[in-house]
């Protein structure tokens, strides 16, 4: 048995929005864009899982809260820690903030290489690098 993730689908309120913020660190990441359609976007690593972000007419809210019950956030590998920090001097030209700046890239502790961002949207994202 493979224990991988398969995929994560993420519904966002504005799909533009999240192409141009996802998109972005997913492609710099080294994800190659996948299907897109009207309502959704997605982006396939190369172990073949996948992220989706939609913008579906079924959601019950119109906006993102990390704090409630759900997922909280997504970490993502970075291939090193020189691409932890360019995806940072890039992420606020593309709608991403740093979190914990007076703690960064060690937020996650001493032994904890990583950049913990948000969009305008209110998702949190954690690029890790490799130990």
């Amino acid at each position: 048995m493979v224990a991988a993730v398969h995929h994560v689908e993420i519904w966002v309120p504005d799909l533009s929005r999240a192409v141009a913020s996802w998109g972005w660190v997913l492609s710099r990441l080294g994800w190659k864009d996948g299907d897109g359609w009207p309502g959704g976007m997605t982006w396939i690593a190369s172990d073949g899982s996948y992220v989706v972000v939609e913008q579906s007419p079924a959601m019950s809210a119109a906006e993102h809260d990390r704090m409630r019950p759900g997922m909280n956030h997504l970490a993502l590998n970075a291939a090193s820690r020189a691409e932890v920090d360019t995806v940072v001097g890039e992420a606020a030209d593309h709608g991403w903030t740093l979190m914990f700046a007076d703690r960064h890239p060690y937020a996650g502790g001493p032994q904890h290489y990583a950049a913990f961002l948000h969009n305008t949207d209110g998702y949190e994202l954690e690029i890790v690098a490799p130990d």
